[in-house]
């Protein structure tokens, strides 16, 4: 028979608390206790009434082969007692985050909000860079575009000055061959 030790919710709504039991693993969770070990309360205040353990009782379930569920595992662990089943576990999840680091992937939510917030800044900094880039070229396109107007503008005011010099050529010319013609009528 396969022994574990887990806890048991009693108490009411939004007031748990729990029993530590040792229980057969094919029983369900409020199933039949062989025996009752302690309780946690995690609502107490006083931290010494939070968990009550019979620590010689635990100690003769873990040296039969009872196997502490995680929780209980921890609660045990908090309390000074050690069992093999937590080391195990304690050495699985070192070995899974080193395995993790190496492959340069998150291990747990923690590092995977870090990697998404990171991500997320990257993206918006390589937008920001891509916006600045647009405007500036944006800005440069008028600049240019400006440029070429006053330019055109500067040529057709010289275009406009050079037709009017010419004219204004033309009509004297005009004037000095209708006063070469008519050199009688100055005197």
């Amino acid at each position: 028979m396969a022994v574990k030790i887990r806890m048991t919710r009693m108490g009411r709504r939004h007031r748990p608390f729990f029993r530590i039991n040792v229980i057969d693993s094919r029983s369900p969770r409020d199933g039949r206790v062989i025996e009752k070990l302690g309780q946690y309360d995690p609502i107490e205040k006083n931290v010494e009434k939070q968990i009550i353990l019979n620590k010689e009782r635990i100690e003769y379930w873990l040296s039969q082969g009872a196997i502490p569920s995680d929780t209980v595992a921890q609660i045990l662990l908090r309390n000074g007692i050690k069992t093999k089943y937590a080391e195990q576990k304690a050495a699985r999840l070192k070995k899974a985050r080193t395995i993790a680091l190496a492959k340069g992937k998150p291990f747990n939510k923690a590092q995977r909000l870090v990697v998404q917030k990171a991500a997320e800044a990257a993206a918006a900094e390589a937008e920001a860079k891509k916006k600045a880039e647009e405007e500036k070229a944006k800005a440069e396109a008028e600049a240019k575009k400006k440029a070429e107007q006053e330019k055109a503008k500067a040529e057709d005011e010289a275009k406009k000055k050079a037709e009017e010099a010419a004219k204004a050529a033309e009509a004297e010319k005009a004037a000095k061959a209708a006063e070469a013609e008519n050199p009688a009528t100055e005197s």
